[in-house]
């Protein structure tokens, strides 16, 4: 029986024949199931597949306990070559290979085209190429952090060493001396044809270049993959690249070398004489029933719900200002931040990432409390995103900082993916909206409360002064789930109730979904958020002087509004969205899909940034948008008057 962990330094002659015939099967198998799907990739997972037996077969894992928290962490980063995956995973113990055959991207099934966490052995789904080795450095931040001291292996293609993320992921891993070992199957071939015709690359020289050591091998050649992982594994401090020369189709004449069958299925003429070749029998028929039963089910499927660990963050005292401080969101946050640091430094594993503007987004605190925990990726916007969320899949609270047009809309798409993962990762964005001011319009975000609606996972936090940003700090810390906490870039007052003391004081307790009543009235009601919610009550002083008395909502959770409010702002008869977000993707648009919701009717008018700003002062902008205070009180009066 094989040795787990690579502790002998060679396979023996009996041990690599019985690793070739599990890859003469498996490719068996990856024919069978992309045959029967009618699609798939086949080519690049015949030309992985000896790493894949390899590596599952002699890493430190166990298949009867896909989870168990000693293990190595496997990731595959061109996740197409599912069946490669999914055929190796089979052969290896993890699960039935009966159930791949009769289950692969067929509806219903957790066997997806692409690797998906929820298989055994699947630790995530890297979704479109490029992502993989950002998360292999998350998952080996934490063997560090949890000191688990687990091995990171992260197969890739040759293809997607084109992307910009992988350089980036590749000057991390360096940085920080991660224990991980990338296999790239080098088979020269990607979907249009010769990878040096399509974008010209030097793979060995790319990895040699950012500090890590690089082995050439045939990755066709058990013994020598498995020397290569032996000493990729034992090699201290560096990270380990494994270039292996491989050949796209390996294993069926007719396939080798030819672009085409990156991802074309074989018809089932060709799988009968594929068969033949590799000396196995076909048994479509018999697949070809059972993928026509009603339904499958892997009762093998993973549990995603987050570790036990997760959730017991301690939140520490409340940290509140006065009636006459003045400060930004982002330094109450930052502040908040490095007091979790201070109680959780002992208990709970917490990890901040930043990007080259730590002042800025102040988790500079952090840092000087936890410089351990605290990881500077640089102007690597991608990469930290992706690295934060695999990290927080593993049980440590991690807090990824940035500007808003970097943290949203540049790295959405990480983001998505996080998602689809069901991350644990706390996304904090400063200047977002027109307030970000003379940075002009390529820095404003407007639009990231549009973006994230359309992530079903994320919650949306929009604090509204300093003491708000405090409280919700430490509740996302202390709740399990993905959250993105938006703020603006300028000192804004604290938030006062009628009787001058602060709203968000030491009592407040915020419930998620909740909407808060700042100011009372029946004549018409204000629904704002975040930096422009003091505007609001400006607003409000000025309209009660004139005897119009109104309801002035503070939405922090714009996402989840609470019915029983919005049904009783409908009954004002009038209602004015007031938000420094496009007006198209904001409240005002979300306000008005709940009253449909709950059959509430009432006057919407929608007040929102309607076109890209400009550069200057953000008051200035503000007037300039139609946001400055003088237009809201207009706009209220005007819709009372026309009700």
């Amino acid at each position: 029986m094989i040795q787990r962990g690579f502790k002998s330094n060679k396979l023996d002659a009996a041990d690599i024949n019985e690793l070739k015939d599990l890859c003469r099967r498996a490719r068996g198998d990856i024919l069978a199931m992309t045959t029967l799907a009618g699609s798939g990739h086949p080519g690049g997972s015949m030309s992985s597949i000896e790493m894949y037996i390899t590596l599952l077969s002699c890493a430190n894992i166990f298949p009867a306990n896909p989870r168990n928290p000693v293990r190595d962490r496997i990731i595959v980063s061109h996740g197409h070559t599912s069946p490669g995956v999914y055929a190796a995973l089979a052969r290896t113990g993890f699960f039935p290979v009966e159930d791949v055959l009769r289950g692969f991207r067929k509806t219903g099934s957790i066997f997806e085209g692409h690797v998906e966490r929820e298989v055994p052995g699947v630790e995530w789904g890297t979704g479109n190429l490029g992502q993989g080795l950002s998360a292999g450095c998350g998952f080996a931040l934490s063997s560090i952090i949890k000191d688990t001291r687990h091995h990171t292996f992260v197969l890739m293609g040759d293809g997607e060493q084109q992307k910009g993320q992988i350089s980036e992921a590749r000057r991390f891993a360096a940085k920080y001396n991660l224990n991980m070992t990338v296999l790239i199957d080098n088979n020269h071939l990607q979907i249009s044809g010769n990878i040096h015709d399509i974008m010209p690359q030097d793979i060995k020289e790319s990895f040699k270049a950012d500090g890590w050591d690089v082995i050439e091998i045939d990755g066709h050649d058990i013994g020598q993959i498995y020397e290569a992982l032996f000493t990729a594994v034992h090699t201290a401090c560096t990270p380990v690249a494994i270039l292996a020369k491989t050949i796209m189709g390996k294993g069926v004449s007719f396939m080798e070398n030819l672009a085409k069958y990156h991802g074309v299925a074989l018809t089932e003429q060709q799988y009968d004489d594929a068969m033949h070749e590799l000396s196995l029998t076909s048994e479509l028929d018999v697949y070809k029933a059972k993928r026509n039963e009603p339904s499958v089910k892997e009762t093998f499927a993973l549990d995603l719900s987050y570790t036990d660990t997760t959730g017991s963050v301690r939140e520490g005292e409340r940290i509140v200002y006065g009636n006459d401080d003045k400060l930004d969101n982002r330094s109450a946050f930052g502040s908040a931040l490095k007091n979790l640091g201070e109680v959780n430094k002992d208990r709970m594993p917490v990890a901040v990432f930043d990007c080259d503007l730590a002042g800025s987004v102040k988790v500079n605190g952090f840092q000087t409390i936890m410089p351990e925990n605290f990881f500077e990726v640089g102007i690597q916007e991608h990469n930290a995103a992706s690295i934060a969320g695999a990290l927080s899949a593993e049980g440590v609270v991690a807090f990824f900082a940035d500007f808003g047009v970097f943290g949203v809309c540049e790295t959405y798409n990480q983001h998505r993916l996080n998602d689809i993962n069901n991350s644990n990762v706390k996304i904090v964005c400063t200047h977002v909206g027109l307030d970000v001011g003379e940075d002009g319009k390529t820095h404003q975000c407007i639009d990231y409360i549009g973006l994230f609606q359309n992530l079903f996972g994320f919650k949306i936090l929009t604090p509204a002064d300093p003491n708000q940003t405090d409280c919700l700090t430490r509740y996302m810390a202390a709740t399990p789930g993905n959250f993105l906490m938006g703020m603006g870039r300028s000192k804004i007052p604290v938030i006062l109730d009628e009787t001058g003391k602060p709203f968000f004081d030491a009592d407040y307790r915020f419930v998620y979904g909740s909407i808060d009543t700042i100011r009372d009235g029946d004549d018409a009601a204000i629904i704002s958020y975040g930096g422009m919610l003091h505007r609001a009550v400006q607003a409000y002083d000025i309209l009660k002087q004139s005897g119009i008395s109104a309801r002035v909502l503070n939405v922090s959770c714009p996402k989840d509004l609470d019915d029983d409010t919005i049904r009783s702002a409908a009954q004002t008869g009038c209602i004015i969205t007031y938000e420094d977000h496009n007006s198209t993707t904001g409240i005002g648009s979300i306000v008005a899909n709940k009253l449909f919701d709950v059959n509430c009717t009432a006057v919407l008018r929608k007040l929102g940034v309607t076109s890209y700003g400009m550069s200057g002062p953000p008051a200035e902008l503000f007037k300039a948008a139609g946001l400055d205070v003088n237009t809201l009180v207009s706009t209220v009066r005007d819709s009372v008057r026309n009700k």
